[in-house]
């Protein structure tokens, strides 16, 4: 599809869409979320700000700010956020849940195959051309975004230091994102326009599209009830499975360690896994070193938040452990109480704090901690998007020893030029001839399953 095609099937700039067409589209988004957060971010940001313009770029960015100070999966959380802008809470519902769904189908197939079989080589041929393609997709992104949100010198200076920070000194996530914020504070009530160029009128990002978004007043009891129904349905597997079949069992280790989990996991799912994998491995003995790498490289190359090798790990555990129960059976309940648990907090997180965001969306000295934390979070994009790289045309990817400072560095000759082609491909087909996101991943696909059989 070209770009012109695209624009005729898109509709006008100020169309609000139904919730039948936003379902479609959620879903359209859970299948093709590869590439982990950047990817994800990069798809959702090219499928709802610039080919529907179901909402304003500024109101994009408030969101994805807000969902970056979260723990947990922020592209998740984002899908929910613009799904609650959208159609309320029905809306955050549909598009966090399919945000999820379709990766942990997956998921949790390939852990049933993996417990059965210990084979995971096949899922290198069938998506080595999506890598590439993701790889072309976030540079793009990276581009635009950074183009729009980076409308001041010092925004700009500030996308640099954060990006140097997390990716030459390792500098924690959350310390650059809270760091960025206060900065953007201070400077703000010091100098009104220093982040951000005088706006006309209205509060930031307001347009014909951004007028028809939800909005919900916060109050007291909303916040209550919120609150409470979410910690009820966190709980519910959990009690239930205790009931039926005991306190005791793997469940309900399982439950307590990743409802912990997921109120920690500041930073993305990379600042959480080396505890994981000790915890998984060392503390508990549900899984092995090799094993937790394969269940990565599954999460990786599957649709999905990265945060779903966390199914794998459940899944795992249940199957060796299983109480009584059928190792098959006990497995998947494992993985889907490990999943509930690791999102249902998700929902409340949006639930409870994004009408208190939309509320402060106005306040210009907030809107300045924002737009400081939108340029950390265009240089934090940019980091993750030189990971994938270094992990899609490298084959081995270590550390370069700089004595305090250790960044990621690839082994020259470790390059994959195949890799390196389908990337090449996949950037032409997306920037020279505008193909989009279907024909670019249908393209790289065809191409790496080509290579892959072809190629010893």
């Amino acid at each position: 599809m070209n770009r012109n095609e695209t624009a005729a099937a898109a509709p006008p700039a100020t169309a609000h869409p139904t919730f039948a067409e936003a379902t479609r589209v959620w879903a359209t988004i859970g299948l093709l979320s590869f590439g982990g957060p950047a990817g994800q971010i990069a798809l959702m940001h090219k499928m709802l700000v610039e080919d529907r313009k179901w909402i304003s770029e500024p109101r994009f960015l408030h969101a994805l700010n807000f969902c970056m100070l979260l723990p947990g999966p922020e592209a998740q959380q984002l899908a929910t956020y613009v799904g609650w802008l959208l159609h309320g809470t029905r809306g955050g519902l549909i598009a966090g849940t399919l945000f999820v769904l379709p990766g942990l189908v997956v998921i949790l197939v390939l852990s049933g195959l993996y417990a059965a079989f210990q084979e995971t080589a096949w899922l290198d041929t069938l998506f080595f051309g999506l890598k590439a393609a993701v790889l072309a997709i976030v540079l793009e992104a990276v581009l635009r975004i950074g183009r729009r949100a980076l409308k001041t010198n010092l925004a700009v200076v500030i996308a640099v230091v954060a990006f140097l920070a997390i990716f030459v000194f390792g500098v924690p996530f959350p310390v650059i994102v809270i760091g960025a914020g206060v900065l953007g504070y201070v400077l703000t009530r010091l100098a009104p326009h220093a982040l951000m160029p005088p706006v006309k009128s209205g509060a930031p990002g307001d347009d014909a599209a951004d007028a028809r978004l939800n909005r919900v007043e916060p109050t007291a009891r909303r916040g209550v009830i919120v609150t409470l129904s979410s910690l009820v349905l966190w709980a519910a597997p959990a009690v239930v499975l205790g009931l039926i079949l005991g306190f005791d069992t793997i469940f309900s280790q399982i439950a307590l360690f990743f409802s912990w989990l997921a109120v920690v996991t500041f930073g993305g799912a990379y600042a959480v896994l080396a505890y994981v994998a000790d915890t998984a491995v060392t503390s508990y003995g549900w899984l092995n070193p090799g094993e937790m790498l394969d269940g990565l490289a599954m999460a990786e190359t599957t649709p999905g938040p990265l945060i779903l090798v966390l199914s794998f790990v459940g899944f795992l555990a249940a199957f060796r452990d299983a109480g009584g129960l059928d190792p098959m059976v006990a497995g998947l309940l494992g993985g889907l109480v490990t999943a509930w648990v690791t999102f249902v907090p998700s929902f409340l997180w949006i639930f409870l704090g994004a009408p208190y965001m939309e509320r402060l969306r106005g306040n210009r000295n907030l809107s300045g901690a924002l737009a400081a934390i939108t340029a950390a979070v265009v240089g934090v994009i940019l980091n993750l998007a030189l990971w994938l790289g270094l992990h899609v045309l490298f084959r081995e990817v270590g550390v370069l020893d700089l004595g305090i400072i250790r960044p990621a560095w690839p082994v020259w000759s470790t390059l994959d030029p195949w890799a390196l082609g389908l990337m090449v491909v996949a950037a032409v087909a997306l920037f020279r001839f505008h193909l989009g996101i279907f024909g670019t991943l249908a393209i790289t696909a065809v191409l790496g399953v080509i290579v892959s059989l072809s190629v010893p």
